[in-house]
Parts: C-alpha cells; sequence; structure tokens
C-alpha cells in the first residue's frame, strides 16, 4: 500500500481536527482562522480528503465516567465466521455498545468479534451482553472489565503542523 501524497494545506487541516474541535457556532471558521485560511478553504479540504477515503469518519468521545457510566467491559464473542457479519451488525445496533471489531482468534483465544459495552455498573454490563447473546444467539463469550484507564488518546498526525502557516 502506498503513502498518499498530501499538501501542506491537507497535512495542516488533518493535524487541526483530529484532536478537540473549538466548541462554538462555527468550528471551521475557527480553525480556518488559526491556519491563516478561508472557513471554504477547510471545508472544502475536509470534504475532499473524505471523497478521497483519507478521512473514514468525524467522532466524538465521551468520557463516559463523567456521564454516568461507572462500568465497561470488553465482551469477547466466539462466533461462526459466517455469521459474522449479521451478528456484528446486531450487536452494534445495541445502544450501550461504543465499538464493534471483528479480528482473529488465535488457538488460544478463540474469540473474534469485540463489543465495547458501557453500562451504570458491572451487572448491568452482564445484564446487557445477556440481552445481546439472546438476540443473536450467540453463547460463548468473555466480559472483560476495565479497572483503571492508563492510556487514551488518539494518534496523531502531522502535529509539527499545527504552528505552522500553508505557505512554510
Amino acid at each position: 500500500m502506498s503513502t498518499p501524497n498530501f499538501s501542506q494545506l491537507e497535512k495542516q487541516v488533518i493535524a487541526a481536527t483530529q484532536g478537540d474541535i473549538p466548541i462554538t457556532e462555527r468550528p471551521y471558521l475557527a480553525i480556518a482562522e488559526r491556519l491563516g485560511v478561508t472557513e471554504k478553504d477547510v471545508i472544502e479540504t475536509l470534504d475532499a480528503l473524505t471523497r478521497r477515503g483519507v478521512i473514514r469518519r468525524f467522532g466524538a468521545t465521551l468520557k463516559h465516567q463523567r456521564s454516568g457510566f461507572r462500568a465497561n467491559a470488553m465482551v469477547a464473542w466466539r462466533v461462526d465466521e459466517a455469521r459474522i457479519d449479521a451478528v456484528g451488525t446486531k450487536m452494534a445496533a445495541f445502544r450501550a455498545v461504543s465499538h464493534c471489531y471483528r479480528r482473529d482468534p488465535t488457538r488460544e483465544w478463540p474469540y473474534n468479534l469485540y463489543t465495547m459495552v458501557h453500562a451504570s455498573d458491572e451487572a448491568a454490563c452482564r445484564e446487557i451482553a445477556g440481552e445481546m447473546a439472546a438476540a443473536t444467539g450467540e453463547t460463548e463469550y468473555a466480559l472483560l472489565f476495565s479497572r483503571k484507564e492508563l492510556k487514551k488518546i488518539s494518534m496523531q498526525y502531522f502535529p509539527d503542523l499545527l504552528s505552522t502557516s500553508p505557505e512554510d
């Protein structure tokens, strides 16, 4: 796979939008002003990067502990490969699920579908996993409860470009 070529402006827009976006009525205008370009430049650049498949999605991170969710569990599921897309789609639709991934199992760890479940307490996480099992017919799973958050950050691309202008 080849590495995409990015213009200086594309690199700066990527760097400026990968972290916290300003909470204002016009966040792209605030980003544009910081970069020394127009709001239209920022929006058009983001649109072009999205159409090229460089940006797949924009997301928000909720600090679940501050919003009443006191427990979360990674639920590892053992799902027949022929059913994994259908089961994953159904599990991902649960409101308590924030992440749903298919991964390769190993001989020592046979689970291939993972869902991150957030709830008020561990009992509620267990209950939600049970509801997911009932809804999909999947009964082989393990709950891995989070005990302490050691690190949670997003990848940083082009961090050295945040303080430069597109003409540099």
